[in-house]
Protein backbone atom coordinates (compact mmCIF):
# COMPACT_ATOMS: atom_id res chain seq x y z
CA UNK A 1 0.00 0.00 0.00
CA UNK A 2 1.43 3.96 -0.54
CA UNK A 3 3.01 5.68 2.09
CA UNK A 4 1.54 8.24 3.44
CA UNK A 5 3.27 11.92 5.21
CA UNK A 6 1.62 14.19 7.69
CA UNK A 7 2.25 17.34 9.56
CA UNK A 8 2.66 15.74 12.61
CA UNK A 9 4.15 12.49 13.34
CA UNK A 10 3.15 11.27 9.98
CA UNK A 11 7.16 9.88 8.78
CA UNK A 12 8.60 6.83 10.33
CA UNK A 13 12.36 7.24 12.63
CA UNK A 14 14.20 7.07 9.04
CA UNK A 15 11.96 10.17 7.59
CA UNK A 16 10.12 7.84 4.78
CA UNK A 17 6.10 8.01 5.18
CA UNK A 18 4.24 5.84 6.97
CA UNK A 19 2.80 2.98 5.16
CA UNK A 20 -1.02 2.42 6.05
CA UNK A 21 0.75 -0.64 8.21
CA UNK A 22 2.51 1.13 10.02
CA UNK A 23 -0.12 4.03 10.67
CA UNK A 24 -2.33 1.67 11.89
CA UNK A 25 0.55 -0.17 14.19
CA UNK A 26 1.36 2.92 15.20
CA UNK A 27 -2.23 3.85 16.31
CA UNK A 28 -2.15 0.41 18.27
CA UNK A 29 0.46 1.55 20.49
CA UNK A 30 -1.44 4.31 21.24
CA UNK A 31 -4.00 3.00 22.56
CA UNK A 32 -1.89 0.78 24.84
CA UNK A 33 0.76 2.97 25.86
CA UNK A 34 -1.25 6.11 26.28
CA UNK A 35 -5.04 5.01 26.37
CA UNK A 36 -4.58 2.16 28.84
CA UNK A 37 -6.20 -0.26 26.27
CA UNK A 38 -6.27 -4.14 26.95
CA UNK A 39 -4.62 -6.64 25.16
CA UNK A 40 -7.76 -8.00 24.11
CA UNK A 41 -9.27 -4.68 22.73
CA UNK A 42 -6.43 -3.58 20.68
CA UNK A 43 -6.30 -6.76 19.19
CA UNK A 44 -10.05 -5.91 18.10
CA UNK A 45 -9.49 -2.23 16.93
CA UNK A 46 -6.38 -3.85 14.81
CA UNK A 47 -8.71 -6.34 13.32
CA UNK A 48 -10.68 -4.07 12.09
CA UNK A 49 -8.54 -1.58 10.95
CA UNK A 50 -6.84 -4.15 9.11
CA UNK A 51 -10.30 -5.40 7.78
CA UNK A 52 -10.77 -2.02 6.79
CA UNK A 53 -7.51 -1.57 4.82
CA UNK A 54 -8.21 -4.78 2.78
CA UNK A 55 -11.40 -3.00 1.59
CA UNK A 56 -9.73 0.24 0.54
CA UNK A 57 -6.96 -1.33 -1.09
CA UNK A 58 -9.72 -3.59 -3.45
CA UNK A 59 -11.69 -0.81 -3.39
CA UNK A 60 -8.93 1.64 -4.69
CA UNK A 61 -9.26 4.05 -2.08
CA UNK A 62 -7.18 6.31 -0.14
CA UNK A 63 -7.47 4.54 3.66
CA UNK A 64 -6.37 7.44 5.38
CA UNK A 65 -8.01 10.52 2.86
CA UNK A 66 -11.43 8.63 2.11
CA UNK A 67 -14.82 10.81 1.70
CA UNK A 68 -17.84 10.44 3.67
CA UNK A 69 -19.45 8.29 0.47
CA UNK A 70 -16.36 6.04 0.50
CA UNK A 71 -16.47 5.10 3.95
CA UNK A 72 -20.82 4.57 4.17
CA UNK A 73 -19.87 2.30 1.24
CA UNK A 74 -18.03 0.12 3.17
CA UNK A 75 -20.36 0.03 5.77
CA UNK A 76 -23.11 -0.13 3.14
CA UNK A 77 -20.68 -3.58 1.85
CA UNK A 78 -20.60 -4.85 5.62
CA UNK A 79 -24.27 -4.95 5.74
CA UNK A 80 -25.01 -6.76 1.92
CA UNK A 81 -21.99 -9.22 3.69
CA UNK A 82 -24.63 -9.89 6.53
CA UNK A 83 -22.73 -8.52 9.08
CA UNK A 84 -24.39 -8.47 12.45
CA UNK A 85 -25.42 -4.78 13.05
CA UNK A 86 -23.08 -4.65 16.16
CA UNK A 87 -20.29 -5.95 14.31
CA UNK A 88 -20.59 -3.14 11.66
CA UNK A 89 -21.36 -0.41 15.30
CA UNK A 90 -17.74 -1.59 16.52
CA UNK A 91 -16.09 -1.42 12.97
CA UNK A 92 -17.48 2.06 13.01
CA UNK A 93 -16.66 3.02 16.07
CA UNK A 94 -12.91 1.93 15.57
CA UNK A 95 -13.18 3.97 12.13
CA UNK A 96 -14.00 7.24 14.79
CA UNK A 97 -11.66 6.42 17.02
CA UNK A 98 -8.53 5.99 14.28
CA UNK A 99 -9.60 8.90 12.32
CA UNK A 100 -9.74 11.23 15.63
CA UNK A 101 -5.85 9.90 16.38
CA UNK A 102 -4.92 10.14 12.65
CA UNK A 103 -6.19 14.17 12.44
CA UNK A 104 -4.14 15.19 15.68
CA UNK A 105 -1.43 13.11 14.64
CA UNK A 106 -1.71 14.62 11.02
CA UNK A 107 -1.88 11.51 9.74
CA UNK A 108 -5.17 12.41 7.96
CA UNK A 109 -6.10 15.30 6.29
CA UNK A 110 -9.70 15.16 7.85
CA UNK A 111 -12.47 12.97 9.82
CA UNK A 112 -15.08 12.11 7.83
CA UNK A 113 -15.97 8.85 10.16
CA UNK A 114 -17.00 11.47 12.81
CA UNK A 115 -20.48 12.82 11.15
CA UNK A 116 -21.19 8.82 9.69
CA UNK A 117 -24.68 7.49 11.56
CA UNK A 118 -24.00 4.11 13.41
CA UNK A 119 -26.98 1.53 12.68
CA UNK A 120 -29.69 0.88 15.23
CA UNK A 121 -28.64 -1.74 17.43
CA UNK A 122 -31.61 -3.65 19.49
CA UNK A 123 -30.73 -3.58 23.21
CA UNK A 124 -30.22 -7.30 24.17
CA UNK A 125 -30.46 -8.02 27.61
CA UNK A 126 -27.00 -9.33 29.12
CA UNK A 127 -26.51 -13.07 29.62
CA UNK A 128 -26.55 -13.87 33.48
CA UNK A 129 -25.85 -17.05 35.10
CA UNK A 130 -28.74 -18.48 37.80
CA UNK A 131 -28.18 -18.72 41.24
CA UNK A 132 -27.92 -22.45 40.79
CA UNK A 133 -25.78 -22.23 37.93
CA UNK A 134 -23.01 -20.03 39.65
CA UNK A 135 -23.13 -22.42 42.77
CA UNK A 136 -22.44 -25.12 40.74
CA UNK A 137 -19.65 -23.47 38.62
CA UNK A 138 -18.04 -22.34 41.72
CA UNK A 139 -17.76 -25.65 43.20
CA UNK A 140 -15.98 -27.62 40.02
CA UNK A 141 -12.60 -25.98 41.37
CA UNK A 142 -13.49 -25.47 44.94
CA UNK A 143 -12.73 -27.11 48.42
CA UNK A 144 -16.57 -28.67 48.60
CA UNK A 145 -17.67 -30.40 45.21
CA UNK A 146 -21.66 -29.41 44.51
CA UNK A 147 -22.88 -32.17 46.56
CA UNK A 148 -20.70 -30.37 49.94
CA UNK A 149 -18.59 -33.40 50.02
CA UNK A 150 -14.39 -32.28 50.99
CA UNK A 151 -12.27 -32.12 48.07
CA UNK A 152 -8.39 -32.69 47.85
CA UNK A 153 -7.55 -29.64 46.22
CA UNK A 154 -4.56 -29.33 43.65
CA UNK A 155 -2.64 -25.77 44.06
CA UNK A 156 -4.00 -25.12 40.56
CA UNK A 157 -7.49 -26.22 41.76
CA UNK A 158 -6.92 -23.42 44.47
CA UNK A 159 -5.92 -20.72 42.11
CA UNK A 160 -9.02 -21.35 39.77
CA UNK A 161 -11.61 -21.54 42.54
CA UNK A 162 -10.10 -18.34 43.63
CA UNK A 163 -10.41 -16.54 40.65
CA UNK A 164 -14.11 -17.58 39.85
CA UNK A 165 -14.60 -16.22 43.26
CA UNK A 166 -13.18 -13.26 42.36
CA UNK A 167 -14.62 -12.48 39.52
CA UNK A 168 -18.20 -13.18 41.01
CA UNK A 169 -17.18 -11.55 44.21
CA UNK A 170 -16.58 -8.18 42.68
CA UNK A 171 -17.88 -8.35 38.88
CA UNK A 172 -14.30 -7.58 37.59
CA UNK A 173 -13.58 -7.82 33.91
CA UNK A 174 -11.22 -11.17 33.09
CA UNK A 175 -7.95 -8.06 31.81
CA UNK A 176 -8.64 -6.84 36.04
CA UNK A 177 -8.32 -10.02 37.04
CA UNK A 178 -5.23 -11.13 35.15
CA UNK A 179 -3.50 -7.89 35.86
CA UNK A 180 -4.81 -7.73 39.75
CA UNK A 181 -1.10 -7.02 42.08
CA UNK A 182 -0.57 -8.91 44.79
CA UNK A 183 -0.19 -5.24 46.77
CA UNK A 184 -3.57 -4.57 45.62
CA UNK A 185 -5.78 -6.95 47.95
CA UNK A 186 -6.91 -5.51 51.12
CA UNK A 187 -7.58 -9.21 53.29
CA UNK A 188 -8.46 -6.91 56.77
CA UNK A 189 -10.87 -4.30 55.12
CA UNK A 190 -11.97 -7.21 52.44
CA UNK A 191 -11.65 -5.07 48.86
CA UNK A 192 -8.98 -5.04 46.36
CA UNK A 193 -7.68 -2.19 43.93
CA UNK A 194 -8.42 -2.68 39.97
CA UNK A 195 -7.47 -0.96 37.17
CA UNK A 196 -10.51 -1.04 34.65
CA UNK A 197 -10.35 0.45 31.10
CA UNK A 198 -8.35 3.46 30.37
CA UNK A 199 -6.37 2.80 33.39
CA UNK A 200 -9.40 3.68 35.48
CA UNK A 201 -8.83 3.22 38.95
CA UNK A 202 -11.45 2.05 41.52
CA UNK A 203 -11.65 0.16 44.58
CA UNK A 204 -14.36 -2.65 44.72
CA UNK A 205 -15.39 -4.78 47.91
CA UNK A 206 -14.80 -8.89 48.01
CA UNK A 207 -17.78 -10.90 49.78
CA UNK A 208 -16.77 -13.10 52.27
CA UNK A 209 -16.48 -16.31 50.91
CA UNK A 210 -14.03 -14.68 47.55
CA UNK A 211 -11.48 -13.23 50.30
CA UNK A 212 -11.75 -16.77 51.97
CA UNK A 213 -10.84 -18.50 48.76
CA UNK A 214 -8.46 -15.86 48.26
CA UNK A 215 -6.65 -16.38 51.65
CA UNK A 216 -6.37 -19.86 50.96
CA UNK A 217 -4.51 -19.48 47.35
CA UNK A 218 -2.66 -17.00 48.65
CA UNK A 219 -1.33 -19.18 51.39
CA UNK A 220 -1.13 -22.81 50.46
CA UNK A 221 -1.16 -22.78 46.61
CA UNK A 222 0.33 -19.62 45.29
CA UNK A 223 3.83 -20.17 47.04
CA UNK A 224 4.01 -23.94 44.76
CA UNK A 225 3.01 -22.33 41.58
CA UNK A 226 5.43 -20.12 41.95
CA UNK A 227 8.26 -22.33 43.18
CA UNK A 228 11.00 -20.09 44.27
CA UNK A 229 10.36 -17.63 41.64
CA UNK A 230 9.33 -14.05 42.25
CA UNK A 231 6.00 -12.42 41.21
CA UNK A 232 4.13 -9.13 41.71
CA UNK A 233 0.71 -10.86 40.36
CA UNK A 234 -1.72 -12.28 42.33
CA UNK A 235 -2.91 -14.50 40.09
CA UNK A 236 0.04 -17.02 38.45
CA UNK A 237 0.34 -19.69 36.01
CA UNK A 238 0.94 -23.42 36.42
CA UNK A 239 4.51 -21.95 35.65
CA UNK A 240 5.08 -19.04 37.57
CA UNK A 241 3.62 -15.82 35.26
CA UNK A 242 1.46 -13.66 35.49
CA UNK A 243 -2.21 -15.46 34.56
CA UNK A 244 -3.18 -13.70 31.21
CA UNK A 245 -6.91 -13.10 29.66
CA UNK A 246 -6.96 -16.18 27.47
CA UNK A 247 -5.53 -18.22 30.12
CA UNK A 248 -8.61 -17.41 32.50
CA UNK A 249 -10.70 -17.43 29.66
CA UNK A 250 -9.92 -20.98 28.88
CA UNK A 251 -10.23 -22.26 32.77
CA UNK A 252 -13.45 -20.60 32.70
CA UNK A 253 -14.95 -22.85 29.83
CA UNK A 254 -13.13 -25.58 31.30
CA UNK A 255 -14.99 -24.81 34.19
CA UNK A 256 -18.51 -24.68 32.10
CA UNK A 257 -17.65 -27.76 30.68
CA UNK A 258 -17.19 -29.70 34.11
CA UNK A 259 -19.87 -28.25 35.33
CA UNK A 260 -22.37 -29.05 32.65
CA UNK A 261 -23.07 -25.89 32.02
CA UNK A 262 -23.66 -23.57 28.53
CA UNK A 263 -20.22 -23.13 27.21
CA UNK A 264 -21.53 -20.10 24.84
CA UNK A 265 -21.51 -18.42 28.48
CA UNK A 266 -18.30 -16.33 29.19
CA UNK A 267 -16.36 -14.60 32.19
CA UNK A 268 -18.03 -11.83 31.64
CA UNK A 269 -21.92 -13.31 32.39
CA UNK A 270 -20.51 -13.78 36.05
CA UNK A 271 -19.97 -9.85 35.86
CA UNK A 272 -23.64 -9.62 34.46
CA UNK A 273 -25.10 -11.65 37.32
CA UNK A 274 -23.32 -9.39 40.48
CA UNK A 275 -24.71 -6.66 39.07
CA UNK A 276 -28.07 -8.02 38.61
CA UNK A 277 -28.18 -9.52 41.85
CA UNK A 278 -26.70 -6.58 43.20
CA UNK A 279 -29.61 -4.78 41.65
CA UNK A 280 -32.05 -6.93 42.85
CA UNK A 281 -30.60 -6.84 46.23
CA UNK A 282 -31.73 -3.22 46.36
CA UNK A 283 -28.24 -1.54 45.43
CA UNK A 284 -28.48 2.16 44.40
CA UNK A 285 -27.84 2.32 40.25
CA UNK A 286 -25.08 4.46 41.25
CA UNK A 287 -23.51 2.22 43.66
CA UNK A 288 -23.41 -0.26 41.06
CA UNK A 289 -21.85 1.64 38.32
CA UNK A 290 -18.94 2.65 40.45
CA UNK A 291 -18.11 -1.09 41.41
CA UNK A 292 -18.26 -1.95 37.56
CA UNK A 293 -16.22 0.80 36.74
CA UNK A 294 -18.71 2.07 33.90
CA UNK A 295 -17.79 5.82 32.56
CA UNK A 296 -21.58 6.33 31.99
CA UNK A 297 -24.77 5.44 34.41
CA UNK A 298 -26.44 4.56 30.89
CA UNK A 299 -24.07 1.62 30.51
CA UNK A 300 -25.29 0.37 33.65
CA UNK A 301 -29.34 0.85 33.30
CA UNK A 302 -29.06 -2.13 31.01
CA UNK A 303 -29.13 -4.32 34.17
CA UNK A 304 -32.68 -2.77 35.61
CA UNK A 305 -34.60 -5.05 33.66
CA UNK A 306 -36.43 -6.77 36.34
CA UNK A 307 -38.00 -10.77 36.27
CA UNK A 308 -41.69 -11.16 35.95
CA UNK A 309 -41.76 -12.47 39.57
CA UNK A 310 -40.14 -9.62 40.92
CA UNK A 311 -42.72 -7.50 39.00
CA UNK A 312 -44.97 -9.56 40.33
CA UNK A 313 -43.55 -9.42 43.98
CA UNK A 314 -43.19 -5.28 43.83
CA UNK A 315 -46.89 -5.39 42.85
CA UNK A 316 -47.88 -7.80 45.43
CA UNK A 317 -46.32 -5.40 48.62
CA UNK A 318 -47.04 -2.27 46.88
CA UNK A 319 -50.59 -2.05 45.24
CA UNK A 320 -53.51 -1.21 47.79
CA UNK A 321 -55.68 -3.57 45.99
CA UNK A 322 -52.91 -6.86 45.07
Amino acid sequence: MTGHKGAGGGNAADGAPLSDEEAVARFCDHLASEMGASAHTVRAYREDMEAYLRWAQRAGVDPLAPTYRQLRRYLAELDQARYARTTIKRHLSSLRTFFRWACVTGLAPADPASVLSAPKVDRRLPKVVSDGDVERLLAVYGPTDADGAPREQTAAQMRDAALLEFLFSCGARVSEASGLLLSWVNFPECEVKVFGKRAKERIVPLSRRGAEAMARYLEKARPELLSDRQSDYFFVSNRGNQMKPDGIRKMFKRALATAGLDESLSPHALRHSFATDLLEGGADLRSVQDMLGHASLTTTQIYTHVTPERLKEIHGLAHPRA
